[in-house]
């Protein structure tokens, strides 16, 4: 039987998993995990020797050595030529020198938003709340997207009984403002930023949320509780540092969900429109009756206001094609591993 080695690798922590592969009759590779842990980043110099000591725990615990013939690495950042150099460590991950160094066949490395694709057909139902039932329909395209430090969009389309996962650059497409305070939000960005354009990732992300608490509050339409105006500020008084002590997305999602903070409230409703919206964008683009799937922490850790219908009626206000997008199905991903699924399944293929 086939052992794989997978990883979903970050600036901030890596998890690493080993499992055994065998076939199925979905078609679908069937993992089997042997062991799996995760590790600080920055404690190691390179990937190479925290799977060194990944795979000693490894056997320890299973009284046996794991021998992964394959493995595939969830990257966040750009590949290029299966090399890549993570954005907050120093380390330059190249495929062929990991291949050598860890003694295996292949090393494949990926995007993680494509790892998320992997994995969504990896997905069981516990690891999906459904926001629109839609009319499913088998082997149609898939739509992903999803809002975290950036905005992630992609898609998949079933080909030889399985699904060819595709990344794109969906979320630098233009911000389309669609009332009278959106044409406000993007002219503030415009004139706050110094630049003519604005993306979609401005005012659909982590930073998009903070963007939007910013407009409101200078335009003095909605009153600031003391505790998260002071955050706020600690934040934009850090900026250009490296490490900064507030998470100011998290603040403001946190205040809004504890209804304790109006201007919050106010921002996280404005975000989840925008978010619905440009699903719908997206959702045009590619009719995904496979259903279109919402990645990212920002969705998961806010599910009631997902859930209180301002996604989706934005999603399917779209005209005369309000009737296409409400046949869509869509889910939010529950499941904070579709990553490491989603690698796991790519090794497996390798």
């Amino acid at each position: 039987m086939t052992q794989i080695l997978a990883g979903d690798t970050g600036g901030t922590k890596t998890i690493l998993m080993v499992a055994e592969v065998s076939e199925s009759e979905s078609g679908l590779p069937q993992l089997d995990s042997l062991h799996e842990a995760r590790f600080v980043s920055a404690e190691f110099t390179d990937i190479v020797p925290m799977v060194r000591q990944f795979l000693a725990e490894a056997e320890a615990k299973l009284g046996y050595a794991p021998n992964p013939e394959k493995a595939c690495f969830s990257i966040a950042g750009p590949i290029v030529h299966n090399s890549s150099t993570l954005t907050n460590l120093s380390w330059l991950l190249d495929g062929e020198r990991l291949k050598r160094d860890l003694s295996m066949a292949q090393v494949q490395l990926i995007n993680d938003f494509v790892a998320v694709g992997h994995g969504i057909p990896g997905l069981s139902p516990a690891d999906l709340l459904s926001l629109q039932p839609g009319e499913l329909q088998p082997d149609a395209p898939i739509a992903i997207i999803g809002a975290g430090t950036g905005l992630g969009e992609g898609f998949l389309i079933h080909q030889a009984n399985r699904y060819l996962v595709f990344g794109t650059e969906g979320g630098h497409t233009d911000f389309a403002p669609r009332s009278e305070l959106e044409f406000q939000l993007l002219k503030y960005l415009r004139d706050r930023l110094g630049v003519s354009r604005i993306s979609v990732e401005r005012v659909v992300s982590g930073m998009g949320i903070v963007a939007i608490y910013q407009f409101l509050r200078d335009r003095q339409a909605i009153g600031e509780s003391p505790d998260v105006a002071e955050a706020i500020r600690t934040w934009e008084c850090e900026a250009g540092l490296p490490e900064k002590s507030v998470d100011p997305a998290a603040v403001i999602a946190i205040a809004a969900a504890q209804s304790r903070d109006p201007l919050s409230k106010t921002t996280m409703e404005l975000f989840v429109e925008l978010y619905g919206a440009e699903a719908g964008n997206l959702a045009l683009k590619l009719l995904p009756y496979g259903g279109l799937y919402i990645a990212g922490g920002v969705a998961a850790k806010n599910l009631p206001l997902m859930q209180s219908g301002s996604f989706i009626n934005a999603m399917v206000d779209k005209g005369r094609m309000r009737a296409l997008l409400e046949r869509v199905p869509v889910y939010v991903i529950l499941n904070e591993q579709v990553g490491l699924i989603g690698a796991a399944l790519c090794a497996a293929r390798l």
